[in-house]
């Protein structure tokens, strides 16, 4: 018996189709492009990362300001700035009325993790609740700006 099959034969592949990489050139383009669209972008993602640790602030103050009024109603005052907000979770010494914890968990820093001043009387109303802002300091703008309850 014979076999009639198809006859196979090794040829070498020409090299006309050789795989080329990228030149140091292409990358270094590549490099400037990503840099440029990293400096254009970057600015305005902190700029919303600051704008939002406001707006935690100011809804962390409004939460405050919620448990403060809880408090007010039961003790019949709001605590004083010696008891401060940790009234809210922790029975004063010789206070019958209180009826707390009023807040869930501890009272949370404010996020640039500095504590929220707490002052009652205060100088804007009947009690005076605000945070420093980043740089932990009175007064300034944008990301340094003071968050209150006035």
């Amino acid at each position: 018996m014979s076999s009639t099959g198809p006859l196979i034969t090794s040829r070498p592949v020409p090299r006309t189709c050789r795989s080329r990489g990228f030149t140091l050139l292409e990358l270094l383009v590549v490099i400037v492009i990503i840099g440029m669209l990293a400096g254009l972008v970057a600015p305005r993602y902190f700029d919303q990362v600051s704008k939002s640790n406001a707006k935690i602030a100011k809804a962390q103050i409004d939460s405050l300001e919620k448990a403060l009024d809880a408090y007010r109603l039961d003790v019949g005052s709001y605590p004083t700035t010696e008891q401060g907000l940790e009234a809210l979770n922790t029975r004063p010494q010789n206070l019958e009325k209180w009826a707390g914890p009023y807040l869930k968990k501890a009272v949370p820093p404010d996020p640039w993790g500095a504590s929220y001043i707490y002052k009652s009387p205060g100088d804007h109303g009947e009690y005076d609740l605000m945070s420093l802002g980043k740089d932990g300091q009175p007064g300034g703008t944008g990301e340094a700006a003071d968050v209150t309850s006035w």
